[in-house]
C-alpha cells in the first residue's frame, strides 16, 4: 500500500517537475520533492529528505557545467535548451532518490528484496507524464479552439484561434495545479517549494543559514519553474500565431517542434527578467509569481532544516571544487 501511494506521488510530481525546479547554471537553486528539498551550485548538488522515522537522508556529488565544456552551449537561447533539459534530468533524479528513501523504512517482500523504485519502472512514470503533458497542454487545447471554429467563423482566424488555444492552454494549467494542491502529499511538497525559496533568499541576501533566518523571506522567487511555464505558455500564443500554418495537424507539430525554442527563450526572459526587476519583460514574469501563492505554501521549521540541510551539502561540494557563485 505505502509503495503504490509512493508511486502516484511520484507520478504527479514528475508532472509538476517543471513547475517545482529552477535552472540556472551560476546560481544557486532548487527543487522541492517528496518529503524534501533539492538544492544545486554550479558544480554540485545536494538532496536532503525526511524519512518516515524523522531522520534526514541525504546525498551529494559534483556537477559538470556544458556550457564551461562546450561554449556554443553558452550562446543565449541554446543555454537555456541545455540548462532546462540537464535541470529537467537532474529533477528526476532527485525525485527518484526522494521517493526511495522513503520506501527504504518500508517492509521487505516476503522474498526478502526491499521495496524501490526500479529503473524501469521510474522510465514509465516519465513515459506516462509525457504523454499526458503532450496530450493535456497541445492536443486537448487544440482540439477544443478548432470545434470553437465550427461555432462561429471568426474563431479561425490565426490570432483569435491562437489566443484561444493559449487561454483553454492555461485554463488547464491553472485547474491541474489548484486540483493537486487540493491533494495534502502535494500540498506537502509545495510547502517544502516554499522552503527551498526562502532558504535561497536567504543565501542570495547573505544571511546566515539557519532556520529563523530563512523564515523570514518569502516563498515567491521570480526564478521559479512556476513562473518559466507560465511566461513559456504566454510566449507560445506569439509563436504559433506567426507560423501560417491552419490544418489540425500541421498546428500540432509545429507545437511539439517549436518546444525548444520557445523554452529557450523564455529562459532568457525569465534571466533578465531576475536580475532587471523594473523591466517590461519582468511584467511578463509577474502571473508566475501570482501562480505561486498555489504552487508554494509556508513550510514548517523541520522543512526548511531539510532545505538548508540540502543548501549546506551542496555547498561543501562545491567548495572543495573551488566553484565559482553568481548572487543575483
Amino acid at each position: 500500500m505505502r509503495f503504490l501511494r509512493q508511486m502516484w506521488r511520484f507520478l504527479v510530481a514528475v508532472q509538476l517537475l517543471p513547475a517545482l525546479e529552477s535552472g540556472e547554471e551560476t546560481l544557486v537553486g532548487g527543487q522541492a520533492v517528496l518529503e524534501g528539498v533539492m538544492m544545486r551550485s554550479p558544480h554540485a548538488w545536494g538532496i536532503a529528505v525526511r524519512k518516515p522515522s524523522g531522520e534526514i537522508s541525504t546525498h551529494t556529488e559534483p556537477l559538470e557545467r556544458l556550457s564551461e565544456k562546450h561554449k556554443w552551449m553558452g550562446w543565449p537561447v541554446v543555454r537555456g535548451v541545455i540548462t532546462l533539459g540537464h535541470a529537467m534530468t537532474l529533477g528526476f533524479r532527485a525525485l527518484k532518490f526522494s521517493a526511495n528513501a522513503a520506501l527504504a523504512e518500508a517492509p521487505a517482500t516476503e522474498s526478502g528484496k526491499k521495496i524501490e523504485f526500479s529503473g524501469w519502472l521510474a522510465a514509465v512514470n516519465v513515459a506516462i507524464s509525457v504523454g499526458f503533458f503532450i496530450f493535456m497542454y497541445k492536443f486537448l487545447p487544440l482540439v477544443a479552439a478548432t470545434e470553437l471554429k465550427k461555432v462561429s467563423p471568426v474563431f479561425g482566424e490565426q490570432v483569435i484561434f491562437n489566443v484561444v488555444d493559449g487561454v483553454i492552454r492555461i485554463a488547464l494549467f491553472l485547474l491541474f495545479i489548484w486540483g493537486t494542491s487540493l491533494w495534502k502529499d502535494i500540498r506537502r511538497v509545495y510547502e517544502y517549494h516554499g522552503a527551498e525559496h526562502k532558504t535561497v533568499f536567504a543565501f542570495e541576501s547573505g544571511d546566515p543559514l539557519s532556520i529563523p533566518e530563512a523564515q523570514k523571506y518569502s516563498t515567491f522567487h521570480p526564478r521559479c519553474g512556476t513562473s518559466f511555464l507560465m511566461t513559456v505558455m504566454l510566449i507560445s500564443i506569439a509563436f504559433y500565431t506567426a507560423v501560417p500554418v491552419y490544418t489540425f495537424w500541421a498546428r500540432f507539430g509545429i507545437r511539439i517542434a517549436l518546444l525548444p525554442v520557445i523554452a529557450g527563450v523564455s529562459y532568457e526572459i525569465i534571466r533578465f527578467a531576475a536580475r532587471h526587476q523594473g523591466s517590461l519583460f519582468a511584467l511578463m514574469t509577474a502571473p508566475g509569481l501570482w501562480l505561486q501563492r498555489i504552487t508554494t505554501q509556508p513550510p514548517a521549521n523541520d522543512q526548511v532544516e531539510c532545505a538548508i540541510v540540502a543548501l549546506n551539502e551542496a555547498m561543501a561540494v562545491e567548495a572543495q571544487r573551488g566553484g565559482e557563485l553568481v548572487i543575483a
